[in-house]
């Protein structure tokens, strides 16, 4: 079913590749869960059926930080144990985090279903929207768990060096819900339910394909059930804390995203912002989850060598990583300016919606290139261990952007929020870079297995 990689003995630019480019790809036809959801409800059931569905979004992102808890904690802790040549510890780590994802996922399941009218009005349902949005978050929540599973074991796939199958796992789930979208929206006429049916049975797929896959014999470390430790869940989630906080606060910066949209643009004038506001977020998720699969995908690469204290092959491939995002956020800057409109077109064919969506993206996205810094300078400090310093670097954009979606409206309109993302991107990025450059040294001294003192 794949092959893995010699972390410690290939050579780095290509252990790079192989492992960024299919997981870039990956979250790439990941992003198709979503944006394929939203372009066949805009254009079968309307604009107001897309802002219910948006208003969905901050909730499903809440769901998906969960995954990244585990996932996203376990796996880095995991590589460097193989580094280290501890796969005792490592095969700990893996079942001890797929048993927590377990019991995470039931636990969500049912809370959501509990609150969930509450949290749409919260979050910026309206009269109008609201049915919409309450049947597309009921039928997604029942399936909390395969959502769960299938994102956050795919990290220890990918950790082991299985790149190839990790794509497949993505690959599966989005080639599956293009296909059953349109049979349940137009043939079915089940409208927002089918979106949500084909969501939840393309997870369902992906999340067994990811178990077999982890359960074959022959992989290094193979999933099983029994090797439990309460010390392996700790490590998880003090390693974890920082990608949940991170994608975490991205539900609450899009809560208040539609909050002060409909706030601030008052009747009629809200829905329309969010429907816009909806485009623009899945034209930027275009950027930032092929983005992420880089970052991430290529972790095991500085992860397994920090562990094994190889520390120029830790430095030649955080080069690498930041020097593949540049590449790639420079390439979308050209599609934002030539395609965008072509991306809209897909969504809506509300001429004045499809005009202002173009305009926002284009604000949205005009700080993409310090982003293509900030997200590996983050995203590969986490792989070394030292989750506080990332977790800052991450929480100081944030703060950012909240204080301006918060203050921007007020102080000059509601379609001013769209400044918000570029004056954040900015900031932050200046800012990490910064603290990454000083603290370099610091960090190449604790390879070898010091990372996780620091936790």
């Amino acid at each position: 079913m794949g092959r893995g990689c010699d972390l410690g003995g290939g050579k780095v630019p290509g252990l790079v590749l192989r492992l960024a480019i299919p997981t870039m790809l990956a979250q790439l036809v990941s992003v198709l869960y979503s944006i394929v959801d939203r372009i066949y409800i805009g254009s079968g059931v309307g604009d107001l059926a897309l802002a219910g569905v948006g208003v969905c979004g901050p909730i499903v992102t809440l769901l998906t930080s969960f995954a990244c808890l585990v996932g996203q904690g376990g796996a880095p802790i995991m590589a460097m144990r193989m580094g280290e040549g501890r796969l005792d510890q490592a095969r700990q780590v893996l079942h001890s985090s797929f048993r927590l994802l377990v019991a995470i996922s039931v636990a969500l399941t049912a809370v959501f279903l509990l609150v969930k009218e509450q949290l749409l009005w919260w979050f910026g349902a309206s009269s109008d929207t609201f049915g919409y949005a309450d049947t597309y978050l009921t039928i997604y929540t029942a399936g909390t768990v395969f959502a769960l599973l299938s994102t956050g074991m795919n990290s220890f796939l990918i950790c082991q060096g299985f790149s190839g199958l990790g794509m497949a796992t993505v690959m599966l789930g989005a080639g599956l819900n293009i296909a059953l979208d349109p049979l349940f929206i137009f043939v079915f006429h089940m409208e927002v339910a089918g979106a949500a049916w084909a969501t939840v049975l393309s997870q369902f797929a992906s999340c067994l394909f990811v178990l077999l896959a982890l359960s074959r014999k022959k992989m290094p470390v193979p999933l099983g059930w029994r090797h439990f430790s309460w010390r392996s869940v700790g490590q998880v989630v003090s390693f974890g804390v920082s990608p949940f906080l991170i994608i975490a606060s991205d539900s609450v910066l899009l809560i208040v995203l539609n909050t002060m949209l409909q706030r601030f643009g008052g009747p009629g004038e809200g829905d329309v912002l969010i429907t816009c506001a909806t485009i623009v977020q899945s034209y930027l998720l275009l950027i930032t989850m092929p983005m992420g699969g880089i970052t991430l995908g290529s972790q095991p690469v500085v992860s397994f060598n920090y562990g094994a204290g190889n520390t120029r092959r830790v430095v030649d491939a955080l080069k690498m990583i930041v020097g593949l995002c540049l590449t790639f956020c420079a390439v979308m800057m050209v599609v934002t300016h030539t395609l965008s409109p072509l991306f809209v077109g897909l969504f809506t064919s509300d001429s004045q919606v499809a005009e202002r969506s173009v305009g926002y993206i284009k604000i949205f996205t005009c700080m993409i290139l310090p982003l293509a810094v900030q997200y590996p300078l983050v995203d590969e400090t986490t792989a070394m261990g030292h989750v506080r310093q990332a977790l800052f670097c991450s929480m100081f954009r944030k703060a950012l952007f909240l204080a301006c979606l918060v203050g921007l409206p007020v102080l000059v309109s509601a379609e001013a929020i769209f400044l918000s993302e570029p004056i954040a991107d900015l900031c932050a990025a200046t800012v990490t870079t910064v603290l990454f450059l000083r603290r370099l040294p610091q960090l190449l001294s604790a390879a070898g297995g010091g990372a996780l003192q620091e936790n």
